[in-house]
């Protein structure tokens, strides 16, 4: 294992060159449930500087990272190899979420090549206090096919407006009951566009 001061340049291009990476946070309840989601689409994280990244979060049935993220602050970002040299790498850190409607949200969102806005919900912004890598002897070698757009077929499909409610209904509290988006009223909803003339 190998710690590093933070991400360089080499590290930085392996990070976002990579298909899928995954995100562990944790209620503080020792009875709580631990959380790991899968992060794909290409397009949706960015190495900002050495020792902050962020990814680009859309809507979906959860909101597990943001409850935890509000209580706490820890979060893991774990990448592995699964085609080349075999390693796995770890940024642990302090996580926020930057909501749609916050100003600091137009100003981060150029940073990501993914252009879709339909449903988008924040961006995961994440302080970084431990760079590791790790051997990655046991992950399987995989070949990348493609990124799915099923997510974006659909989301698109269902257009904005599903959205605005979302925030006090699926997405409202984390599965232990912390508060996730329920209680954020309007800093959660991007308007509507207005209607074509």
């Amino acid at each position: 294992m190998n710690v590093y001061d933070g991400i360089d340049d080499k590290l930085a291009a392996w990070l976002t060159s990579q298909p899928v990476f995954f995100v562990a946070t944790a209620p503080l309840a020792a009875d709580g449930h631990v959380n790991v989601s899968p992060k794909g689409m290409a397009g949706t994280f960015v190495v900002f500087d050495s020792h902050r990244v962020g990814y680009l979060d859309y809507y979906g049935s959860g909101a597990e990272t943001i409850a935890h993220l509000r209580e706490n602050g820890r979060i893991t970002l774990m990448f592995a190899a699964f085609t080349g040299r075999p390693t796995i790498v770890r940024l642990s850190g302090t996580g926020r979420i930057v909501l749609t409607q916050d100003p600091e949200f137009a100003e981060l969102r150029p940073a990501f090549a993914k252009q879709r806005t339909t449903a988008q919900r924040a961006i995961v912004l994440v302080d970084l206090d431990r760079v590791s890598d790790s051997c990655g002897y046991a992950v399987p070698l995989m070949d990348f096919a493609a990124h799915r757009d099923v997510l974006d077929l659909r989301q698109e499909k269902k257009g904005p407006a599903v959205y605005r409610e979302y925030p006090e209904t699926k997405n409202a509290v984390s599965i232990d009951g912390l508060p996730a988006l329920g209680d954020l009223g309007d800093r959660t909803r991007e308007p509507l566009a207005p209607p074509a003339d």
